[in-house]
């Protein structure tokens, strides 16, 4: 493996657990940079099969949704048709006349690239306004300005808000499905998956989910949930799955458009698409699964 990507891999590792341990506006700005530079490449993707999207009021409305999903959460759901009617209204009235294509790519670029992050901006940063946890999972979620939040103890990580347990817990999930997928995939990979990406195996998307449950059930014991078994098997399993289909779904455009990577920004590892691709699926279904499904769990087990 080329030293340039185990560097840019450890550097990229240690920005996203100093944004996710620190949460706050550190984490949601980090998240504005990297949804940024996400669209940037998803519009060049766009731009190469001769589509002309509202790049720019797209890229625009999305940092928007990310701070409104940091400052209220329940209020990203309402602006979300909101700017996408203005990005339509935008594309409707100007000089060119607008294609269906450049309207759906716009949509989907809103869509793929700013309101489905949103979900870990809420997950990490807007949680504590979610009305269906108990007040003692939420009251220690920041004890620095500006809503940040730094270790009390180093001893004892059981005590750690949900806001970033839970965002640390989806995150690792993430890196061993990712992990386990392409070391089993290497060696013991026999049966093609799917042919959108000709270098992914049944058997590495199998023991990439495997691992991704294995972990989540770990986390889930370690930080006392309810009923752990069974809330690491769900958010293992939905965790998993959702990482691949969102590597699938990058690496179907990517083929679309004829290109091997999204870009060059991430030395030996191609453009900022090509590392989160795992995580645009992933954060809605861990966001609902810790508001709405968690707080039932010991009700139905």
């Amino acid at each position: 493996m080329p030293w340039s990507r185990i560097f840019s891999g450890i550097i990229a590792i240690a920005l996203a657990l100093g944004m996710i341990i620190v949460g706050g506006w550190f984490f949601t700005i980090g998240f504005c940079v990297i949804v940024f530079l996400g669209q940037l490449e998803y519009f060049q993707l766009v731009k190469a099969k001769g589509i002309a999207p509202a790049a720019k009021t797209t890229l625009v409305v999305s940092q928007l949704l990310l701070v409104t999903a940091a400052l209220s959460p329940t209020l990203t759901d309402a602006v979300f048709p909101l700017v996408g009617t203005f990005i339509c209204f935008y594309l409707l009235f100007q000089p060119k006349l607008a294609t269906i294509a450049d309207i759906s790519a716009s949509i989907l670029g809103l869509l793929y690239g700013g309101y489905l992050p949103s979900y870990w901006v809420r997950l990490r940063v807007g949680l504590t306004q979610a009305s269906s946890l108990p007040s003692n999972a939420i009251a220690a979620s920041s004890n620095l300005p500006f809503n940040e939040y730094w270790f009390d103890s180093w001893t004892d990580l059981s005590i750690l808000p949900l806001t970033l347990s839970a965002t640390f817990l989806a995150f690792a999930c993430i890196w061993a499905a990712d992990i386990g997928a392409y070391t089993f995939g290497k060696f013991f990979g026999r049966t093609r998956l799917s042919p959108i990406s000709p270098k992914k195996t049944v058997e590495g998307a199998i023991f990439g989910i495997s691992g991704s449950i294995f972990v989540a059930i770990v986390g889930a014991w370690f930080l006392h949930w309810p009923s752990w078994q069974l809330s690491g098997v769900i958010l293992g399993t939905l965790v998993g799955i959702s990482s691949l289909l969102g590597d699938l779904t990058e690496s179907m455009m990517k083929r679309d458009a004829g290109v091997k990577d999204s870009g060059q920004l991430i030395p030996g590892h191609g453009g900022i698409l090509d590392r989160t691709d795992s995580y645009v699926f992933t954060g809605a279904l861990v966001y609902y699964f810790v508001t709405l499904l968690l707080p039932v769990i010991p009700q139905i087990w």
